[in-house]
């Protein structure tokens, strides 16, 4: 079974064992920032050179078109659209956030960014320092051996950039370990390079790593003087791998008015403002026809790190879920989607709905009679749809045609709400976290689990607490719209919407629907809450969810046909229809919480700090007999007395689990240091000094640990 599969089948059976932390074979570290809004925002500072608006028709383009192709968006709850940008003849004519999106923020690209490493390593080539036909293994010559020259030896620069290297080291390599070159370098290929296409995002990466190994410079710091400060793309991040090399395909988090620019730059073959950015004959070469692709994923093929577009000329930008750059150069137009839609490829509702409004037979003219009318509709629809217009039909499920009036019962809500106020519950299940698990595995970032839900009011404000970990997230939850906030995970900041609503079960239960939008990614996560005495249910679950992942995990159980290491090893122990039901209760988790009675709690408080100074007690008067001890008794004796007595007077003299067990610790530690002593104090048996300063090494050793047992009880205890 080859490495990088058994690391897969080892996160995936650890995820399914409900393990906690991290469950990979990655160092986790954090990286990503909190976006930068800044004074102006959602102004745009000069140095960005923020892009003309113009009312639509001034572009020939009808408001009421727009109007109707944002409201078609809306009705297909699987989209779940979050941004759409659209320019014209380089003026921005539309531009809205879906609520709780906000316009303007940046957004994970996933492989739309792709088409960006593909840019660089134009620039690269037209520097003079990379050829299409360098066999990768050329390039990373430093790295060579007899496997991968034999392995990787007619692999070039081209089929990377085309999708043909057929490398078999893919995406579920970034699980595997640190060294994705290396692992890149070590594997075998699935088929003949340079003739099968095979979409894989690691060929990206080493693009990436190719520019760090010739130029030393990472992808982000080599295009900072030759694309982002020139483009006035500031607020920009991409994330890294272990090794510090930038990504590539996907860890792109971009503005959708920088990723228009994007677009734009290659309309205008490669100038920006009069300076020649990406050479002409890049643009033209990396935007044409270069393979046929499976009709899965597009029906128009795919050209250097981009794909082909449905009308004449037409390129993409494409990343998973709903995350695009469409350029249309007949019509010198832009279109900017991000959403968390259920759907992979190019083939999906999104782009069917883009392709229904600006392309087929569609050819608007350079301008349009003024339309007052639509122009005000238009406005209407954004500001509905980004929640800024109150008291109007909103749309809280299945889409635009679906929406309807939420009349707001305030004095029920407030009665739940203060009902709620000031539970906490225990959860008897530690093993669910709030970043959904397709952002886990992204970024490399597992849950430490949530112990604890909690709950308190300020007014007619709910917050809700989630102890995870050794880490407290506390966020208020809106009602009428989504209260933002930004939260840490292991130091990785997001920024996160969250909406809830009260309910009732057929049983009568009360029900606190909530909804966790991670407002830079594509992902939700969601729980229903079910309160029935002192007990509280939680129904976890996240979009995009079941599907997505499951049709990730099925291509591993089905390599080239044939049932994969997976499969095989699944049906052996039940079939695959177990190890599905296995996952979706891994993504749709139920977890079981009982109300902590506070009055308890405070008495566990205060038998716990009785017992820590009994504990305290009992040392100190064994500490005294066994100084006493020393000096009359011979070295071993004493020691094994000091040991023995303190163990037992403690053991004793405190009661409670926790606090036993850091006693065991402490007695574990003096077992550690008094070995020692005895070994120092046998080989010193003449020396009274030497017996009398080993125990009292001994005596401090123990008078520290319980300063630092004491000093942990102060900070909280942890479970045992």
């Amino acid at each position: 079974m080859a490495k990088t599969e058994l690391a897969v089948a080892e996160l995936i059976w650890n995820m399914i064992a409900r393990k906690t932390g991290n469950v990979g074979k990655v160092d986790c570290f954090p990286q990503k920032p909190a976006f930068p809004f800044g004074e102006g925002f959602p102004g745009r500072e000069e140095a960005e050179q923020p892009l003309e608006r113009a009312i639509p028709e001034t572009q020939g383009i009808s408001s009421a078109r727009i109007a109707a192709f944002l409201k078609d968006l809306a009705l297909h709850e699987s989209i779940d659209i979050h941004q759409i940008m659209l320019v014209r003849n380089g003026k921005v004519i539309c531009e809205c956030g879906f609520a709780p999106y906000p316009a303007g923020m940046w957004h994970a690209s996933y492989s739309m960014c792709k088409s960006i490493t593909g840019m660089a390593i134009g620039m690269l080539i037209a520097e003079g320092k990379l050829k299409l036909g360098d066999k990768v293994i050329d390039v990373f010559h430093t790295r060579k051996n007899l496997f991968n020259i034999f392995r990787l030896k007619d692999v070039t620069v081209e089929n990377l950039l085309d999708m043909t290297s057929c490398v078999s080291f893919n995406e579920t390599g970034i699980v595997s370990g640190n060294d994705w070159v290396r692992g890149y370098l070590e594997s075998g290929l699935a088929g003949v390079p340079g003739r099968d296409f095979e979409y894989n995002s690691m060929n990206t990466y080493m693009l990436s790593a190719m520019i760090t190994e010739i130029t030393g410079e990472s992808l982000m710091e080599y295009l900072r003087p030759r694309l982002w400060e020139p483009m006035g793309i500031r607020r920009i991040f991409w994330e890294t791998c272990p090794k510090g090399i930038t990504k590539g395909g996907w860890g792109l988090f971009i503005c959708p008015e920088d990723a228009a620019k994007l677009g734009m730059l290659y309309l205008q073959n490669g100038i920006w403002k009069g300076e020649q950015l990406v050479p002409e004959e890049w643009v033209r070469t990396s935007s044409t026809l270069h393979m046929e692709t499976p009709s899965e994923m597009s029906s128009y093929g795919y050209g250097y790190q981009m794909w082909m577009g449905g009308r004449e000329g037409s390129f993409n930008y494409n990343g998973m879920l709903g995350q695009d750059v469409l350029a249309y150069r007949d019509l010198n137009m832009v279109v900017v989607t991000n959403a968390g839609s259920k759907e992979l490829f190019q083939n999906c509702v999104l782009l069917g709905i883009v392709k229904k409004y600006f392309e087929g037979d569609y050819n608007p003219p350079s301008r349009l009679p003024d339309d007052l009318r639509s122009q005000i509709m238009l406005q209407h629809v954004i500001e509905e749809m980004e929640g800024r217009r109150t008291g109007l039909p909103v749309i809280e499920k299945g889409g635009w045609e679906k929406r309807k009036v939420v009349y707001i019962r305030s004095t029920l809500r407030q009665n739940r709400i203060h009902y709620l106020d000031g539970k906490t519950y225990e959860m008897e299940e530690k093993h669910v976290g709030l970043m959904p698990l397709m952002m886990q595995v992204f970024h490399n970032n597992f849950t430490d689990g949530i112990g604890k839900i909690g709950f308190t009011a300020a007014g007619n404000r709910l917050f809700i607490h989630l102890f995870e970990g050794e880490e407290e997230i506390s966020l208020e939850i809106g009602f009428v719209k989504a209260a933002a906030a930004n939260v840490s995970f292991h130091g990785d900041i997001y920024r996160l919407g969250v909406k809830g609503e009260f309910s009732t079960d057929e049983d009568g239960r009360m029900v606190l629907k909530i909804d966790f939008a991670f407002l830079e990614e594509a992902c939700r996560r969601k729980v229903k809450l079910y309160f029935d005495g002192d007990t509280l249910e939680a129904h976890w679950d996240e979009t995009p969810g079941k599907e997505v992942i499951m049709e990730g995990l099925d291509s591993l159980t089905d390599i080239g046909g044939k049932m994969g290491f997976l499969l095989n090893t699944i049906k052996e122990s039940g079939g695959i229809d177990v190890f599905h039901i296995l996952v979706e209760r891994t993504v749709q988790p139920v977890c079981t919480g009982r109300l902590i009675d506070p009055n308890a709690e405070v008495e566990k408080e205060k038998g716990t700090e009785t017992e820590m100074q009994e504990a305290r007690d009992a040392v100190q008067d064994t500490l005294q007999n066994t100084a006493q001890d020393a000096v009359q008794d011979t070295p071993q004796k004493a020691v094994h007395k000091f040991v023995g007595d303190a163990a037992q007077k403690i053991v004793q003299n405190i009661v409670g689990g926790a606090v036993q067990k850091t006693v065991q610790n402490i007695v574990e530690d003096i077992v550690q240091n008094t070995e020692d002593t005895e070994q120092n104090t046998v080989e010193n048996t003449t020396e009274e000094n030497t017996q009398v300063s080993s125990l009292t090494a001994a005596q401090n050793a123990l008078a520290d640990n319980t300063h630092n047992k004491e000093g942990e009880h102060v900070s909280g205890w942890k479970s045992c």
